[in-house]
């Protein structure tokens, strides 16, 4: 299909749809990539996160501000909705690193939302107010309607896209950060900025452990394992005091019960005592073994989960896929870049309070301004003041003689200059402190030394710097996440000691699919080391066409658990001769492994 339309001349112009479909969603993929799901590596935030931490800088008292009042502030940069502008803030407030929060937030363990945003509060934690925020250092561009000012990124001063974790999906593409420690975050970026290599891994709000040997930097390919934390309360009584990230006690029961339904573990039930801290307790049927039910739990139900972390970011107005190290070696030198920054601007002001000061000092005690008095015009004025005050300063312009006693300004007199020496009130000029005055420029001097010798030795600063947020933020922020390496479970065996073996008493076949209603529970099955074979013991069996008391089946691959008994593999006819053995159809002897007679 084509379209017409006419070009201001009145000519039409045939445009075709399939270029018209091209072209818009080119421009929808970019938007949602660019302005809506994909992280800006220079300050970690997404334009919806930056906007809310905008907004309440912009209205910040040190006081609490309702939610919905920053959803509204928020809705005057961020064009699409309070829903989603309610949902970040929600999830930026329960990280509890950028938002100090007031009232139920949620909580990200139970899976809970939020309260209604009139019934909860929040405000700028003071470490947010300290590392990403500076007008001066701040870039700015226009609003979507034109009316406001907002910052293209934040100069943040600290690897927050790190440190909070996120994750987005856009046109095309995905992106998924793990969260990463507090502290091990600062330490990383001293470390690069010592010229050491470095490697750090995730840690999660809710604990747990996690497997990172495949972390993969966090790029593409890479994935981590997490299981919860199980504790043997008794016998016949588990209980999971922490979570794997992501997964909510709800999801984690939801995911038991239908496992224990499939018949995958032995359960009898399943108890939510979670208060401040996660605990969900289950109870054992009698005889059960807690081990081989923990195993169970981490094969089958959401006590483990695999995560497949992709660290895409905003580079130079592109997406980028990189590994967390190169995030974090970014964040770092962009701190050391935003830091000389400050330090220059600090320079600047310096230097121009000390130029103020001493212009002042000599304005005053020379008593420049007698010299005005017959002064007729304005010009004049300026005219007057610039020439008595050359009688004592010397600018960089000049070329003063070796013995010129004249002060040696670091810049040139302006206009400006001159009209606040007039601005001086009378007051002022006759309580002035010479001696105080000269207090004060030296403090200026010492002051501008430090700016320069920190400015020389930019790196050194920077460490500093990290240190110092390290000494006043790091406490309480260890790593909560132990780092391990789990060995993998494998399902067919944990099946194995869950499932029910059937017996055919009258033809003399035992087997897991064997469709018979006389069954027996599985004991733990014991693989020979030399072959791929199980040899199952199975106690106290008998009928007339068993007479054996210890039977023992052997078969190449167990039976995948949970398998209807139809189609049923068929195990061995055992021929009972021996009660210590059976022999097998081809006349060979099957004897029961050392020690495991007396296992039951």
């Amino acid at each position: 299909m084509d379209k017409s339309t006419t070009q201001n001349n009145g000519n039409p112009q045939l445009i075709h749809l399939q270029g018209m479909y091209q072209d818009y969603f080119l421009d929808y993929a970019s938007y949602v990539i660019l302005e809506r799901a994909v992280p800006h590596i220079d300050d970690g935030l997404k334009p919806v996160q930056r906007r809310i931490l905008h907004a309440m800088k912009e209205t910040d008292d040190g006081r609490y501000n309702k939610v919905a009042n920053v959803i509204g502030l928020t809705m005057q940069y961020h064009p699409h909705g309070d829903a989603a502008i309610g949902d970040a803030l929600v999830n930026m407030g329960q990280k509890d690193l950028m938002i100090d929060t007031q009232g139920n937030w949620g909580d990200v363990a139970t899976g809970a939302g939020a309260a209604a945003p009139r019934y909860i509060e929040g405000r700028l934690t003071k470490f947010s107010l300290e590392v990403l925020f500076n007008p001066q250092t701040t870039e700015w561009q226009m609003s979507y309607d034109g009316r406001k000012r907002e910052p293209v990124t934040l100069p943040a001063k600290f690897p927050l896209l790190l440190a909070a974790g996120t994750d987005g999906i856009a046109v095309g593409l995905s992106t998924k950060i793990m969260p990463h420690n507090f502290i091990e975050l600062i330490k990383a970026s001293i470390d690069i900025l010592k010229d050491k290599k470095v490697q750090i891994f995730p840690d999660f709000q809710t604990g747990a452990m996690v497997d990172v040997s495949d972390y993969n930097g966090g790029k593409r390919g890479g994935r981590i394992k997490i299981r919860a934390l199980i504790e043997k309360l008794d016998k016949d009584l588990l209980a999971i005091k922490e979570l794997p990230y992501g997964v909510t006690t709800e999801s984690l029961i939801e995911s038991i019960i239908k496992a224990s339904e499939k018949g995958k573990i032995k359960i009898k039930k399943v108890v939510d005592l979670t208060s401040k801290d996660v605990e969900v307790q289950v109870e054992l049927l009698p005889g059960t073994s807690p081990d081989v039910t923990i195993d169970a739990l981490y094969a089958f139900t959401d006590c483990e989960v695999s995560i497949s972390p992709n660290a895409c970011v905003i580079h130079e107005d592109k997406p980028r896929f990189m590994t967390v190290e190169e995030i974090l070696e970014h964040n770092t030198f962009r701190t050391r870049d935003l830091l000389r920054t400050e330090l220059e601007i600090k320079l600047s002001e310096l230097l121009e309070k000390w130029h103020m000061a001493s212009l002042e000092k000599i304005f005053i005690e020379n008593r420049i301004y007698h010299q005005i008095e017959e002064c007729e015009s304005w010009e004049e004025v300026l005219t007057t003041i610039d020439r008595e005050l050359r009688k004592y300063v010397a600018t960089p312009i000049d070329t003063p003689a070796p013995n010129d006693q004249r002060l040696r300004l670091m810049r040139d007199i302006v206009e400006e200059d001159i009209v606040k020496l007039t601005e001086i009130r009378i007051k002022r000029i006759s309580k002035y402190n010479t001696f105080k005055a000269d207090e004060h420029i030296v403090s200026l001097e010492e002051e501008m030394k430090q700016v320069r010798h920190d400015l020389e030795h930019i790196t050194d600063y920077t460490i500093a710097y990290y240190k110092r947020l390290l000494e006043k933020y790091g406490k309480g922020r260890e790593r909560r996440t132990r780092i391990t390496s789990f060995e993998s479970i494998q399902a067919t065996e944990v099946v194995a000691n869950n499932a029910k073996l059937f017996v055919n008493y009258t033809e003399g076949f035992i087997g897991f699919g064997l469709k018979k209603t006389r069954t027996t529970s599985l004991y733990p099955s014991v693989r020979t080391s030399t072959t791929s074979s199980f040899f199952v013991p199975m106690v106290g069996l008998w009928s007339s066409a068993l007479s054996t008391r210890f039977l023992w089946a052997k078969t190449s691959s167990m039976p995948q658990y949970g398998r209807k008994m139809t189609n049923a593999r068929l195990i061995i006819s055992c021929i009972p001769m021996d009660p210590m053995g059976v022999v097998l159809p081809n006349g060979s002897m099957l004897r029961p492994l050392p020690g495991i007679k007396n296992m039951y």
